[in-house]
């Protein structure tokens, strides 16, 4: 356990010696191509499932062959703070553009969590990209529940200036949930649909996301958005590096 923390930290450290002018370090070591970063390194699905990271400190490592292979290491949290635990999360895939209007890629993520009894759990994810336009699937199969997610991006529609992706996803339990009021929750599907628009150099995004649940049901959604229910979202992205 304290040697995961220590090669964590250590990497951390590298990573931060650099950050002041980068958020990803690249160095090309012959076939390969190495990423240090604070920030994810990559996007899976053809750029449709993104790491996060969760804690006030994260970092990783990414590892490509020009085959098409990759293999990586992201730590969204160290759990160097009470409120934090260490994930660490690994994964192997394979990425091949056919030209410019056309590739695939497929993988595995695993997530780890070495600092608690939680059993590890893994996720299965493949992406299309077709011109502008990606479509991308993933699947998980968590402790006590199994989530399928949908996501398509149609790319910038240049004559209205705006990006459009939408994203739905079916969640089912295990075991039935017991909700607020008796009743009991095997499963649940939500949805999101974001249109960005940039302007003077920020991304404004305005996102609809709901759910199959409703009212007392709600105490058992757990699923991808911050709301259960019907919600819109405006959200102004600004990239400094």
């Amino acid at each position: 356990m304290l040697n995961i923390r220590q090669y964590v930290l250590s990497l951390g450290v590298v990573v931060i010696c650099q950050s002041a002018s980068a958020q990803v370090l690249e160095r090309e070591l012959g076939a390969f191509d190495l990423k240090l970063g604070t920030s994810p390194a990559r996007s899976m699905a053809q750029g449709l499932v993104t790491p996060n990271g969760s804690g006030s400190f994260h970092g990783g490592l990414d590892l490509t062959h020009e085959s098409g292979f990759y293999v990586g290491q992201w730590t969204p949290s160290v759990g160097i703070t009470d409120d934090t635990t260490l994930e660490v999360d690994s994964y192997l895939g394979f990425k091949k553009p056919f030209d410019k209007t056309l590739g695939y890629e497929m993988g595995i993520i695993r997530y780890s969590y070495p600092d608690t009894s939680q059993l590890d759990s893994h996720e299965f994810y493949a992406g299309l990209r077709v011109l502008n336009s990606r479509v991308g699937a993933a699947f998980s199969n968590d402790v006590g529940r199994r989530d399928s997610t949908l996501f398509v991006d149609l790319g910038g529609i240049e004559r209205l200036g705006i990006g459009v992706r939408m994203q739905y996803a079916n969640h089912q339990f295990d075991t039935p949930q017991q909700i607020t009021d008796g009743g009991m929750v095997s499963m649940f599907n939500d949805w999101s649909l974001n249109i960005t628009r940039p302007w003077m150099g920020i991304d404004m995004n305005l996102i609809y996301s709901g759910s199959s649940l409703s009212g007392s049901d709600c105490s058992a959604y757990s699923g991808h958005n911050p709301e259960c229910e019907g919600s819109f979202t405006v959200k102004a992205v600004r990239t400094f590096f």
